[in-house]
């Protein structure tokens, strides 16, 4: 697969984030580094990195990413995957503010957007607690930006015009009883599941139940826009060993219409020579607004 591995270094870049805000000391950015590929980077978010002295950055934020920093930044892991041993959340957010009062320009670097199932208004509010400058850099989520990657549209006119984005862990890592199964299955006809490849049957199952077809398409996406994706489609009723698959987190997974969509829209798989199909949706017809 082909991807952009790094932005464009010249002048005019260099003009161009010169006009962007300062960062300043005892501040902390909240910035959302996107879901992998460092061009997905927004301008916001390389000018936080060129400026920061201290990164705290998560699981999945790739090296490539980190390389744009400050080189003379410090950096703190502060990674937390699903199963391994990682900081507490209220340590890392104390952590923060540890920092900002000794007066350091502090970059909390999350994946995707640190607003969307990221904790960064946890942090947030924290921040405001103890009275800390923040600003937000909202980034590229991955439940949209790591399914376009996969040639799969979050909505289609042919298909939906709603979707429902949706965690499939809690903070005990186990399906969320929080979320009222039956009315997303009934109400959505798209469904973006971050966090969901652990439950994914015990999900499906609910899901079905509720009234959900298993001939329904499904994909997993996982290490979205990196060059480790791997995309596997199914069915909601035909999940199989997503282990023996090879299928590993981080993963993003959709149910719906558009998955079939795949087939005409799989860009990098026809930058790799794969021969794409005209109409996935059967002769359906858009219709054009007046």
């Amino acid at each position: 697969m082909v991807f952009i591995n790094r932005l464009p270094h010249n002048e005019p870049m260099e003009n161009a984030l010169s006009s962007l805000p300062n960062f300043e000391a005892g501040w902390v950015w909240l910035v959302g580094a996107g879901p992998g590929d460092p061009g997905l980077l927004t301008l916001h978010a390389l000018n936080a990195l060129k400026q920061a002295d201290v990164l705290v950055y998560d699981a999945l934020v790739d090296e490539s990413i980190l390389a744009f920093a400050n080189p003379n930044a410090e950096r703190e892991y502060a990674g937390k995957r699903g199963g391994k041993p990682s900081a507490k959340q209220r340590d890392i957010s104390l952590r923060l503010v540890e920092l900002a009062r000794a007066g350091k320009k502090v970059c909390r670097l999350k994946g995707g957007d640190p607003f969307v199932f990221g904790r960064g208004g946890e942090e947030a509010l924290t921040l405001v607690e103890h009275q800390i400058p923040f600003r937000i850099v909202p980034g590229i989520s991955a439940g949209i930006g790591g399914l376009a990657y996969a040639g799969i549209p979050v909505t289609h006119r042919d298909t939906n015009h709603n979707v429902t984005f949706l965690t499939g862990h809690d903070a005990g890592g186990v399906v969320p009883d929080a979320i009222d199964w039956k009315s997303v299955a009934t109400g959505s006809p798209v469904i973006v599941m971050y966090m969901a490849m652990k439950h994914a049957h015990s999900i499906a199952d609910k899901l079905m139940a509720a009234g959900r077809s298993p001939d329904e398409p499904m994909a997993f996406v996982c290490n979205a826009t990196t060059p480790k994706m791997q995309v596997h489609e199914t069915t909601l009723g035909n999940l199989g060993d997503l282990e023996a698959l090879g299928l590993t987190p981080p993963a993003i997974v959709v149910l719906g219409e558009v998955v079939r969509l795949r087939s005409a829209l799989d860009w990098l798989g026809a930058i790799n020579g794969r021969i794409l199909e005209a109409d996935p949706l059967g002769n359906r017809q858009s219709v054009e607004s007046a």
